[in-house]
């Protein structure tokens, strides 16, 4: 579904941010994006939609070459924005304006995220709050129904509450030919939400795997003391005594922590490396 062969990208020659990277995500996943800030996750997402263009290799996106910007690629993918925008119409208007661009938009699933969000129907867009803004471009762009839906920070000025109807909105509007990417700095947003984590960091992709095949290969626990040293990756002091990520060669089962799995892959990427095989 995308697909990216040794890209180089930078804002200048001097100083790419990306080189010679590969990356293949596919349908019918949710994928978490995550890196520090300024590691690139923002270009990175702007040139799968076409808003930035490679140096050199190649991208695919839904069969489409995305800098082409072909109007049946845009059909096939919504982008939300770090910064939103709304028009100044009542949402009826939008909805008559913006559905017309999207083939498979449905209007009362639409609607119906709203109700689920809690949203009002009657006033102008821009009469909402920046939080209830956000609520509606989520709501519309599950709505449309693009093969490819990503969202740069989605959950920048959504509550506790409605953070929590984000990932179970968002986790029934995947379907097995449909990719989801999510890219924020707020990992714990995504805790029970996505499949897969990407980790980007200093030019290069450091993790692209599954849940499934993470929790196979890492063990997150809290120990009293660490008795092999050898095992563990990362480490850090709680309440309960020590919270370490270890490797785990018999898959005992845990749950994937993607706080400690973010802080583990940046300070053990030659260990983690070696345990995925590279295979990013």
């Amino acid at each position: 579904m995308i697909e990216l062969t040794d890209l180089t990208f930078g804002y200048t020659q001097k100083k790419p941010i990306f080189r010679r990277l590969s990356l293949t995500l596919h349908p019918g996943t949710l994928y978490g994006l995550l890196g520090k800030n300024g590691a690139g996750k923002s270009s990175l997402l702007r040139l799968m939609g076409g808003m930035l263009y490679a140096e050199t290799g190649q991208i695919t996106v839904a069969g489409f070459d995305p800098a082409r910007r072909q109007a049946a690629f845009l059909q096939e993918l919504y982008f939300i924005p770090e910064e939103i925008y709304l028009p100044p119409v009542s949402l009826q208007h939008y909805i008559n304006t913006m559905g017309a661009f999207y083939p498979k938009f449905n209007e009362s699933q639409f609607r119906r995220y709203l109700t689920e969000f809690d949203i009002p129907q009657d006033q102008k867009l821009t009469a909402m709050s920046y939080g209830q803004k956000k609520k509606v471009i989520i709501s519309f762009a599950l709505a449309t129904n693009t093969r490819v839906l990503i969202m740069d920070e989605p959950t920048n000025g959504l509550d506790i509450p409605s953070k929590s109807q984000f990932r179970k909105i968002v986790s029934s509007a995947l379907t097995p030919d449909r990719l989801v990417l999510i890219s924020t700095h707020q990992v714990r947003d995504l805790d029970n939400l996505i499949d897969a984590v990407i980790v980007v960091d200093e030019s290069e992709i450091l993790l692209n795997h599954s849940l499934t095949e993470i929790s196979d290969r890492l063990l997150f626990d809290t120990v009293s003391t660490v008795t092999r040293p050898d095992r563990i990756l990362y480490t850090e002091s709680s309440l309960r005594g020590q919270a370490v990520v270890m490797e785990n060669p018999a898959k005992e089962d845990s749950k994937v922590d993607l706080e400690r799995l973010f802080n583990t892959v940046l300070t053990s990427r030659a260990r983690i490396k070696t345990l995925f095989h590279e295979s990013v």
